[in-house]
């Protein structure tokens, strides 16, 4: 015989009714969320108020030096403290000519690290190895500086600037392109140092971006008879060329902001007799680490601070640069597509 079941009550249906959900955890959910778009937009801010700050500060230090050189003082290659008379001439260009030659020397090297690393290297090598270069980034630059001037300079003397001086003697512009006193120090041991310098950087980031390039992608050139150039050339170069290009604007950028191993083997010389690469000679981080701490306020002080203005100018347009080339190879690779 069935159990008659009775109805429920209206007390226990009433206790088993839903209540509405809670707009508490919706509302505190929205108030982070203002919050955290408040703060990354204030660090955003903030960054570009640094950066008009900097600009600013450097203009009015600066301010004396420009009113009495104006664009001038790019073209004067005259520095005398003595005399009062002061162009930023050899600075730029010893800044310039050396991050070319370590440019020159480091993207090719760089390449060629993370090509082996990422396509050539046995698996029980390719860990220490990576690390190993990584460790270079970690050397302080006075470390490179004294052993520049003390070991690199002297086997660079000796080695290769008095047997090219011999060879290319009465050659024409060659042989005023290796000429100077024999000592070793000079924009080409500077570009030199700045080159091992930068390596680290640009190889590693080369190797990460190579790394990202997708297996499948490599795999089919292979499978269709590609050599391992045509491959990074044709299939891993075209897929990074973002990151490459940005791995070797974070080497230039170290290259042109460097200063203790700059000034140690430079030469530190306010004269431009030559365009040698073995001459003597100064660059803008190297003059302000060795006058700005004893200029006296006035245009020496101002001048040098000029030339950081110039630095700052300088990084500016690189970056830029970097930015238009790139936007012209995305454009480029659209309308072949």
């Amino acid at each position: 015989m069935p159990v008659r079941q009775n109805p429920p009550s209206k007390a226990a249906s009433g206790t088993q009714r839903t209540t509405p959900p809670s707009r508490r955890p919706l509302i505190s959910g929205m108030l982070a969320d203002r919050i955290f778009a408040g703060l990354a937009r204030g660090a955003a801010v903030l960054t570009l108020l640094l950066l008009v700050g900097i600009l600013m500060s450097l203009v009015v230090g600066a301010w004396p030096s420009i009113a009495q050189y104006g664009l001038g003082f790019l073209t004067r290659s005259v520095w005398d403290p003595v005399q009062n008379e002061y162009g930023g001439l050899v600075m730029i260009y010893g800044t310039l000519a050396t991050s070319f030659i370590a440019l020159l020397i480091a993207v090719p090297v760089s390449f060629g690290i993370a090509l082996f690393l990422t396509e050539l290297s046995p698996a029980w090598l390719k860990r220490p190895l990576g690390t190993a270069v990584e460790l270079l980034a970690a050397v302080p630059s006075i470390v490179y500086g004294m052993w520049g001037l003390m070991v690199f300079g002297p086997i660079l003397a000796r080695f290769v600037q008095q047997p090219l001086q011999s060879l290319l003697a009465g050659v024409p512009y060659l042989g005023s392109l290796v000429s100077g006193p024999p000592v070793g120090i000079g924009i080409l041991s500077a570009g030199i140092i700045l080159a091992i310098m930068i390596i680290p950087f640009i190889a590693a980031v080369m190797r990460d971006v190579f790394e990202v390039t997708p297996p499948l992608l490599k795999e089919s050139a292979y499978g269709l008879g590609a050599t391992t150039w045509e491959v990074v050339w044709k299939v891993v170069l075209p897929y990074t060329k973002t990151g490459v290009l940005g791995g070797i604007m974070l080497g230039l950028g170290r290259a042109l902001g460097e200063t203790m191993a700059v000034t140690f083997v430079i030469g530190n010389m306010n004269q431009l007799n030559s365009l040698s690469v073995f001459e003597a000679a100064n660059s803008i981080t190297s003059a302000l680490a060795n006058e700005f701490a004893e200029a006296g306020e006035g245009l020496h002080q101002a001048s040098l601070i000029y030339l950081g203005l110039v630095l700052f100018f300088i990084t500016f347009v690189v970056l830029a640069l970097s930015k238009v080339l790139l936007s012209r190879l995305q454009k480029n690779e659209g309308a072949r597509t």
